[in-house]
């Protein structure tokens, strides 16, 4: 035996060492549990330029879903949170193995998505987990949470991801942009449904709110 390995303060160094690598090894893959950090200030003001646009918008466009356009005052929202635009982790589907999804439209009809990966993350303590879907080149997340129904629209909201933002298997989930469908103010427009996996665990008291009549 080499005369170093018979002293004690090599043990006394190297055992520790050891018992955290073999600790580190064992620990299972953990979703992000942190917000990403923007300056609040700038995001807010950034936001709410962006919902002044969109109100803007329902209000003159012909392709607005609002019927009464002479009475819209505007969206309800949230107040802006930083802390609901997290890092998430994702698990995409090999290409090789694409998947079809069928998804429901809320008059009874079908359209065909592109399971494109599950992304994992923390919210409010909670670990979670949507299923992003690709369609048209973009991707999409359908989501409920403990909101639906009650302060935003029950059948769920969405929220648009440029399909560039992904990188490294990353991606920034920002429910500050999370939008009720257009069928939420127009009985005539057919929406999405989220699959039924794509409940959230929390209230995400972010993006537009809805009030039911």
């Amino acid at each position: 035996m080499p005369a170093f390995l018979k002293k004690p303060i090599f043990w006394l160094i190297v055992l520790p060492l050891l018992g955290g690598i073999v600790w580190l090894l064992t620990l299972p893959d953990q979703p992000s549990t942190t917000a990403v950090q923007v300056d609040p200030t700038i995001y807010r003001a950034e936001l709410q330029v962006e919902r002044e646009k969109k109100d803007t918008y329902m209000r003159t466009n012909a392709e607005s879903p609002i019927p009464d356009k002479a009475t819209f005052k505007g969206l309800s929202y949230f107040e802006a949170n930083p802390s609901f635009r997290v890092s998430a982790k994702l698990e995409p589907f090999p290409e090789s193995k694409a998947e079809k999804l069928v998804i429901k439209l809320t008059d009874g009809s079908d359209e065909i998505y592109e399971k494109y990966a599950h992304a994992t993350f923390t919210l409010d303590g909670k670990e979670c987990r949507l299923l992003v879907l690709k369609f048209q080149n973009s991707l999409s997340v359908l989501f409920q949470d403990a909101t639906s129904g009650q302060e935003t629209y029950g059948g769920g909201r969405y929220i648009d991801i440029d399909l560039n933002a992904v990188s490294n298997n990353q991606l920034v989930i920002d429910f500050n942009a999370a939008y009720n469908p257009y069928c939420a103010y127009n009985p005539s427009y057919a929406c999405p449904l989220p699959p039924p996996e794509n409940k959230l665990p929390v209230a995400v008291k972010a993006g537009e709110r809805y009030v039911h009549d």
